[in-house]
């Protein structure tokens, strides 16, 4: 029998206050260790220990590499890195970004079921499109336990309800109640009835190429007509998960909607590109046109400035396709 004794929490936007309130109801002798991922920028001041260390009883602290996992103690991912568990310890590395993102929250979840199987429970929280779905649903294949937060109650609902959508989620509750019943299930649960299936290939593969370890394979899965949008390479289609997910040679992960929502960004980037070099080349034009008719030349300068104004006018298409939101991406 194993008892239920490692807890991963994944959250996002909105994901602050619900952490408190799960924070707030964990008991002080607590025999689990928490780790916590967070989406946060790159570069970003996180106070989010000391947040949950005034929420609840517990000790929190930013993840350190290679630091041995003590029970009682929640662990933080720090701003630009990956948190991954293995039997031990931790592990904190920068890696290639998944959905766009360092830290992501499907590294820490898989890590989970790969290092602890049945012993793990896996917690999605408010947040934005959908990452934690496919760790979620690894979490379980190991015969974990899965825990969503009811997104009625969640300023953003996209994450808690993809999990919902394809993950059989063995508890849907407000955060007030998640402390509660990760307390009853690491001190009264065990996981003799749960039967872990074996971690797939791709799942290691993914892990290994996270945390720097060489991948074998030349061929991560179908390939499809995608270009990675970090680093140009191929993506390739992972066809043996949940949900529709592409990974390029050398990591960088996506859903479809995260590939959608990072594509929608740089068709946005492209647009003010274009649009910053066609209102730059129309003044240039500007300039030199007035310069011709102070000179006299006034034939070439209305040939000059009837270019400016095509430029000016092509800028403005630009412009109101940006502000119409035809290239926004998913709010």
């Amino acid at each position: 029998m194993a008892q239920l004794d490692v807890i991963v929490i994944g959250a996002s936007a909105g994901g602050v206050g619900s952490l408190q309130r799960v924070a707030e109801r964990l008991p002080a002798s607590l025999p689990a260790a928490v780790f916590v991922t967070l989406h946060l920028p790159e570069g970003m001041r996180s106070v989010l220990p000391q947040i949950l260390e005034r929420a609840g009883p517990l000790p929190a602290v930013h993840a350190e590499n290679g630091q041995l996992i003590e029970p009682g103690c929640i662990y933080v991912a720090p701003p630009g890195f990956h948190m991954t568990l293995e039997r031990d310890r931790v592990r904190v590395t920068r890696g290639a970004r998944e959905h766009g993102l360092s830290p992501a929250i499907d590294p820490l979840f898989r890590s989970a079921a790969l290092a602890f199987g049945p012993r793990v429970i896996g917690v999605v929280l408010s947040g934005q499109l959908d990452d934690g779905t496919v760790g979620l649903a690894d979490i379980k294949r190991a015969g974990g336990v899965a825990v969503v937060q009811d997104p009625d109650e969640t300023a953003f609902q996209s994450m808690p309800k993809s999990a919902i959508a394809h993950v059989n989620v063995d508890y849907i509750l407000p955060a007030d109640e998640i402390g509660r019943m990760l307390e009853h299930l690491v001190l009264e649960e065990e996981t003799a009835d749960r039967q872990p299936v074996p971690a797939d290939s791709t799942a290691r593969s993914e892990l290994d190429v996270l945390t720097n370890h060489q991948d074998e394979r030349e061929k991560p899965g179908e390939p499809s007509p995608y270009g990675c949008p970090d680093c140009g390479g191929v993506l390739w289609e992972l066809t043996d998960a949940e949900v529709l997910r592409f990974r390029c040679r050398v990591g960088h992960a996506f859903t479809a909607e995260t590939l959608l929502t990072t594509q929608a960004h740089a068709v946005e980037q492209a647009l003010w590109s274009a649009l910053r070099a066609l209102e730059e080349q129309a003044a240039v034009k500007k300039r030199i046109a007035e310069r011709l008719r102070r000179h006299g030349h006034d034939v070439a300068a209305d040939k000059i400035m009837a270019k400016a104004r095509q430029l000016q006018s092509q800028g403005q298409q630009v412009r109101r396709l940006l502000l119409g939101g035809v290239s926004a991406a998913e709010p």
